[in-house]
């Protein structure tokens, strides 16, 4: 009864909910944030966020012998060399007491939680180029 009532919950969900556009990123301030206004529109609160990602190549050696280890632990005790890559997100924030407070406490270097959505638009640059832009809108 109670995987019936799931499955019809889940169907009613499916048939209203049809996408999810949805970003949650944990990172550090890289810049202090920015407060911009463009004439006849709101202003916006503009600032980039790091986040990594570490993974490690090579062969290990703990997963053998029969243990079971601990995942972090088993991460640190592998062998071969540790990979770390760093993605940079614009993040807009548009929203009045949610941008005052970012602009007014965020600063550089700062660890974030920052929930949003994805926005791709473009833009035409200084010498007339067609550029993309991905931005965070939180």
């Amino acid at each position: 009864m109670i995987r019936r009532t799931v499955m019809h919950l889940y169907m009613y969900l499916l048939s209203y909910v049809s996408a999810m556009n949805r970003v949650q990123l944990l990172g550090r301030v890289g810049q202090d944030p920015i407060m911009r206004q463009v004439e006849g529109k709101n202003p916006v609160t503009i600032f980039s966020l790091a986040t990594n990602e570490m993974w490690r190549t090579g062969e290990s050696d703990a997963t053998q012998g029969g243990e079971i280890w601990h995942p972090t632990l088993l991460f640190l005790c592998e062998l071969g060399d540790i990979s770390q890559k760093t993605t940079w997100h614009r993040i807009s924030v548009f929203r009045p007491g949610l941008r005052d407070v970012t602009y007014q406490y965020v600063k550089k270097g700062s660890r974030l939680y920052v929930e949003g959505k994805i926005d791709y638009g473009e833009y035409t640059d200084k010498n007339n180029v067609r550029r993309q832009a991905t931005t965070i809108i939180a």
